[in-house]
This record gives structure tokens, sequence and C-alpha cells, in this order.
């Protein structure tokens, strides 16, 4: 067991997965869905009425009237989904939570909306000129490696019509954390990362290649364990233009936040409108 605990002290490889995956974990999700569903939390998903001023701007500069089919990347349980809907988007919402993906549509079947929702990764969508906007909120693309943007941005070109637009948001280097540290907690009556008794590693991790951020949680139960990796990579904004121009996109508008505050360089996040 000593050396068992001794590997977990070990930094991961950058990019290397967990054991598990939060978004899929039959526990955990149940705590994801009531974080995306209280209105209050910016957590899993953004506070409801920072959504809707979202939902707002991203409608004044893609009106549905011109830019008729949305895609929602990620789309968790819906709630950006039925905001655009509302506007009169036709949308599509992608997410591989099956727990978010049932909520979603149970939902849209009660209140009548025709809203498609996919059980799906998003890295393994395969659409080609069917959609006008695409979006990515709440600093989705930040948790993806370098290799897999790529896979993400090139799809994303490819499904997007011409003048159709990429609406997303990440976080920049100011938020980069060089301090790596290692907690332990016991939770007798289990936790957000799992109902058992259990001890939680938890560890974070600085990576300067493609200025990276690991958040590490291992969970001891039972003589077993689990992990989960979620890492988080931050971009200046040369890197950020650079990684789009290689996908095809040329046309970039910056802006402080998916609300469509102005851009200042060097705050703490970017939002982008990339037109293809």
């Amino acid at each position: 067991m000593l050396n068992k605990i001794k590997e977990f002290l070990v930094k991961p490889e950058l990019n290397s997965n967990g054991k598990n995956n939060i978004w899929t974990d039959s526990h955990i999700s149940k705590g994801m869905l009531e974080s995306h569903l209280n209105p209050h939390e910016n957590g899993a998903s953004r506070e409801h009425e920072y959504m809707d001023k979202s939902v707002e701007w991203i409608y004044s500069v893609a009106p549905s009237e011109k830019y008729r089919d949305i895609i929602d990347l990620g789309c968790g349980p819906g709630l950006y989904a039925e905001r655009f809907y509302a506007k009169k988007y036709n949308v599509t919402g992608v997410d591989w939570s099956e727990r978010s993906i049932k909520y979603a549509e149970a939902q849209a079947a009660s209140t009548g909306k025709n809203i498609n929702y996919v059980l799906q990764n998003y890295l393994s969508v395969d659409y080609e000129n069917t959609f006008d906007i695409a979006v990515i909120i709440s600093h989705d693309l930040c948790v993806l490696s370098k290799n897999d943007r790529k896979i993400m941005l090139d799809k994303i070109y490819k499904a997007l019509r011409t003048g159709g637009k990429f609406i997303f948001d990440v976080t920049t280097t100011k938020n980069l954390t060089t301090e790596e540290t290692h907690r332990w907690d016991y939770h007798p009556d289990g936790c957000f990362s799992s109902e058992k008794p259990h001890i939680c590693l938890n560890s974070y991790y600085y990576y300067d290649e493609d200025e990276t951020n690991l958040t590490q949680t291992i969970i001891l139960a039972d003589n077993d364990y689990d992990c989960f990796n979620i890492w988080h990579h931050h971009f200046t904004e040369e890197k950020l233009i650079s990684e789009l121009n290689s996908a095809g996109f040329t046309k970039i508008k910056l802006y402080a936040d998916v609300t469509g505050k102005t851009y200042v360089k060097g705050g703490d996040s970017m939002a982008v409108i990339a037109t293809k």
C-alpha cells in the first residue's frame, strides 16, 4: 500500500488520462447535474442570469433570422440550448453525459421544444456545411490537449457553412498557477466525488508546456481507488489566434467574455467570434 500511495504522489505526464472521467461517472454526474441546475452557482454551468446575457449577446451578433442552425457542443442538461430555442434557432446539443442528455430530452419533451440532443463525445462529431453557429461555452475548450483542440477546431470549421460563426471562451495565462500542492481529506459519509466512505487526495500541478494546470482527485476506498484528471490549458492571444488560423479561421474578433464585454489585453478571460 505504501508503494501505491507513493505512486499517487508522482506528477502525471502532461495530458495523461485518469482512471475514470467526471463527465461520465454515475455518481459524480448527479452532483454535476445539481450544479448545472442551481441558478446561482457558477460551477458546472454559469449562473443563469449570465446565460441569459450570453444568449442575448449571441443573438445580437448572429440573429436567428440569418444564422438559423446552431450546435451547442458540451450542452449539458440543455440550459443554453433551451435559451437558443426561445430565440428561434434550430438547435442541436451534443454532450457525452448520459444523465445530462436524458434530463435535457425530458425537459424538451415536456414543454414541446423541438431540440435535437445527441449523446456523444463532441470530439467525434462529424458534420459538414450544416450549421451557421457553433458554440462551446464555459471554458470547455480549455480542458482539451493541444492535439484534441486541433481535432475539435478542424471539425467545427468543417461543420460550419461559409460565413458561419464559432463562438467560445477560454481563460488566459493570467490564471496560470505555478504552485503545486497535495491535500488529504477523509469523508466518512462520502462527498461529491464518491458516495462511499473514502480518503481523498487532491493534487494541483503546474506544467510550463502549453501553459497548463492539472487538478487531480484520487479516491481511496475499500482496497480500490479511482483517479480523475481535469486538465486546464490557458491561452495567450497569440496562441489562440494561431490555433484558429491553423484550422482555417481568419476573421477573428476578441471580447472579454461571452456577454460581449470589450476585450482588454491582460484580462483573465477571452471570448471569440471566429467566422468561416
